[in-house]
């Protein structure tokens, strides 16, 4: 049985939850971004509950409701691109999540724009900026090395979307020792 977990963002996230299962007695068989597959068939309302309410201690959140569960889906596959992957996306993101979920982009984009009154393209953008920030901070790669990365066209786009979201330029970020960083869930 698959449970899908809101805010379920880091691997830190995910030994909680697989903690959390082993205690309440679940036998979680893999514990991934934003889901959880348990040995069990099925769920009593009770067990769902008693699940529920011990993650939500943690300020995860269980989700039944099918929308929830298909943008958190998207949500964590973003994620996972931005946050954790090693090369740069080689198609767009509407062709990757398409592939990636098995959902029409179209139909995808309508229940995410629904469900979180924000749409792909700018949680996509977010997500960028806030890598871009971590990278920034730790000084560790160039802007150039960056933007590669994160599969901008120029080091021009990626400073021009930077300030726009953030306010200043990538370089008066990284001078400023300023972090104004979000968690992943609080985007």
């Amino acid at each position: 049985m698959l449970l899908y977990i809101k805010n379920m963002v880091c691997t830190r996230c995910k030994m909680v939850v697989k903690a959390e299962l082993e205690q309440l007695g679940f036998n979680p068989i893999a514990v991934n971004l934003g889901e959880v597959e348990l040995s069990q068939e099925s769920l009593t309302p009770a067990q769902t509950n008693t699940i529920a309410d011990a993650l939500a201690k943690f300020g995860f959140e269980l989700l039944a409701d099918k929308k929830k569960q298909l943008v958190e889906q998207a949500k964590t596959a973003i994620i996972e691109q931005v946050h954790y992957a090693t090369e740069p996306l080689k198609v767009n993101f509407s062709d990757y999540l398409s592939q990636k979920l098995g959902v029409e982009y179209g139909s995808l984009s309508a229940v995410f724009s629904e469900t979180e009154h924000n749409t792909i393209e700018k949680y996509v953008i977010q997500q960028k900026i806030e890598k871009v920030k971590e990278l920034l901070t730790y000084g560790e790669s160039s802007l150039s090395e960056i933007a590669y990365l994160l599969n901008y066209s120029s080091v021009a786009h990626l400073s021009a979307q930077f300030k726009k979201i953030s306010g200043q330029t990538p370089s008066a970020y990284k001078q400023s020792q300023h972090t104004s960083r979000k968690t992943l869930d609080e985007i």
